[in-house]
């Protein structure tokens, strides 16, 4: 069987920290994360804007920058029972439990929650996962999964998710 790949690479900085980690990592940090989609199809598309692509890099890329960039880049991920970092985020005006309630019913709703309803306006995306790059890629995944198949007309695929969480080190998930 063969089959035609692309990939497309966009970066973003985000703050997170790994509450569970038994080290440093359990600290309020940041990473200049590069994020890699590749998609997959068994044959080129045959007409229109995409005729001899797999799917058009623009539409990969504003994909990408639509479900990745504009939510989470420049702002902090963070995991939905990691409930003293959240109280950080609270707002002054807010009771801590009624917002991090609705934080929590909206992560369980989207498998995400984005606010800058927060103590210093900073922008918040909310995970129902510990913000490791393993739960990165798989979270980004399933949110870019439909947009491809559906901007390559069910042609493409979404064939994996790599996330850089530095130079050296990255994680990627796929699903079989």
């Amino acid at each position: 069987m063969t089959s035609f790949t692309v990939t497309r690479q966009i970066a973003i900085d985000a703050g997170h920290r790994v509450m569970t980690h038994g080290s440093k990592c359990r600290h309020l940090h940041g990473h200049r994360y590069t994020i890699e989609a590749t998609c997959q199809a068994d044959h080129l598309q045959t007409d229109g804007e995409q005729s001899d692509m797999v799917l058009d890099f623009g539409f990969l890329k504003d994909v990408m920058m639509a479900e990745i960039d504009v939510p989470c880049d420049h702002g902090f991920l963070a995991h939905v029972g990691d409930t003293e970092l959240l109280a950080m985020f609270c707002p002054e005006s807010a009771a801590a439990s009624v917002w991090q309630d609705d934080i929590r019913r909206k992560v369980e709703r989207d498998g995400f929650c984005l606010t800058s309803d927060t103590r210093m306006a900073t922008k918040l995306y909310v995970l129902d996962a510990n913000p490791t790059a393993e739960q990165l890629s798989r979270h980004w995944y399933r949110r870019l999964k439909p947009v491809v198949a559906a901007r390559s007309g069910g042609q493409a695929r979404l064939l994996e998710i790599v996330v850089w969480e530095t130079p050296l080190c990255r994680a990627a998930y796929r699903e079989s």
